[in-house]
């Protein structure tokens, strides 16, 4: 572990310790994954446009979000099971966000109960939600939720049906036996354990999910609880003005990971025609394929509050527990904190469109004819 260098570093590591078929559900994206590539693959053709001679001798990194003061603009996007990843799942991972001083979002799907994660101490915690077709089930679980001190709810929005994971059906993706989707215990909702010719998670999730889900529902949750409502699947400008007259407090551009619908652009490639479309009148944050420092400089110069990262976290968590997750977000902090530096940036006020140039951009100098 002392020689992890960056983040990346841990999938080898995940990968050797974790049984095939978890590394597989962590690791895979939809179809041909052409998008689970790109999504790293973006990052790379944005190129700094750094400032010089600035006084850089301090650097401030903290910022707020929904109100909230955190350490830093990363944070923890929810991601299902994470017991399968480590015995301590989604304990060790709360406890890892809160020493970082940032955020946690917890999955609906999580191997450990809203009232379980909240026991493990102070910290500032988001629930992600799938919407079942019980809506019942949907009011207890947002309760609790808010029970439990969460500041926030995550509602994805982008999984009427599950992805064609193609790993998952090949390994006949089932959860171990001795785990269950613990905030749905006593819930009457069936098992995911059950053996399939499919993936199981998706044979589950056809059982469970309401397809039907749409704007009127997002006006519904607003009716069931007081807390801030972000969207999370966003990454067209007409969906981020319907999620405006909506009234949600921010959204979340994302494609789930690429697990979605593959061929969706990159989420760094969708982040600006949501910000402009959103002008400024709601924060917009970035899920998806941020591995550097230098991933989250870029999604910040080009609008985004702030950053969630997903399967560094559950690699982080295969390969060393709770202080395995400390460290990913430690080495994001401290190459964030250096790309900063380096660009002349002393707070993320500072951080700006001018210090980036993208494929997209027009020549900044016209070539003379």
């Amino acid at each position: 572990m002392d020689l992890i260098t960056n983040v990346s570093e841990f999938e080898a590591i995940a990968k050797q310790k974790l049984p095939k078929m978890i590394y597989d559900y962590y690791a895979s994206g939809a179809e041909d994954q052409w998008t689970l590539k790109e999504n790293r693959n973006a990052f790379s053709r944005i190129l700094f446009r750094p400032r010089i001679l600035r006084d850089v001798s301090k650097i401030d990194l903290t910022t707020n979000v929904l109100g909230f003061d955190i350490s830093m603009p990363i944070m923890i996007a929810p991601t299902a099971m994470q017991k399968m990843a480590h015995p301590e799942g989604e304990y060790a991972t709360a406890r890892a966000a809160s020493a970082a001083g940032t955020i946690m979002t917890l999955s609906s799907w999580a191997t450990s109960s809203v009232e379980e994660v909240a026991s493990t101490g102070p910290g500032i915690r988001f629930f992600q939600l799938y919407v079942l077709k019980d809506r019942n089930v949907v009011t207890q679980l947002v309760r609790r939720a808010e029970s439990a001190g969460f500041k926030a709810i995550a509602l994805t929005v982008d999984t009427p049906i599950l992805g064609r994971r193609e790993a998952d059906i090949k390994n006949r993706f089932t959860m171990p036996p001795h785990l269950i989707l613990k905030n749905y215990e006593g819930l009457d909702l069936g098992k995911l354990d059950k053996k399939t010719n499919d993936s199981g998670l998706a044979s589950y999730v056809a059982g469970q999910v309401d397809r039907s889900l749409n704007w009127k529902d997002v006006k519904w949750l607003q009716t069931i609880t007081s807390l801030p409502i972000l969207v999370k699947g966003v990454i067209t400008s007409e969906d981020t003005k319907l999620a405006l007259q909506a009234g949600v407090s921010g959204i979340i551009v994302s494609n789930h990971g690429a697990r979605q619908l593959d061929y969706v652009p990159a989420t760094i490639t969708a982040l600006e025609e949501v910000v402009k479309a959103a002008g400024g009148k709601i924060p917009v944050f970035l899920d998806g394929g941020v591995r550097r420092g230098t991933d989250v400089f870029k999604a910040l110069a080009l609008g985004a509050s702030g950053v969630f990262i997903g399967r560094p976290v559950v690699f982080s968590l295969a390969a060393d527990g709770e202080a395995g997750v400390r460290k990913v977000l430690e080495i994001l902090h401290d190459e964030f904190q250096l790309t900063m530096a380096l660009c002349g940036c002393r707070s993320l006020k500072e951080i700006t469109r001018d210090h980036v140039v993208t494929e997209w951009d027009r020549p900044r100098i016209d070539p003379r004819l």
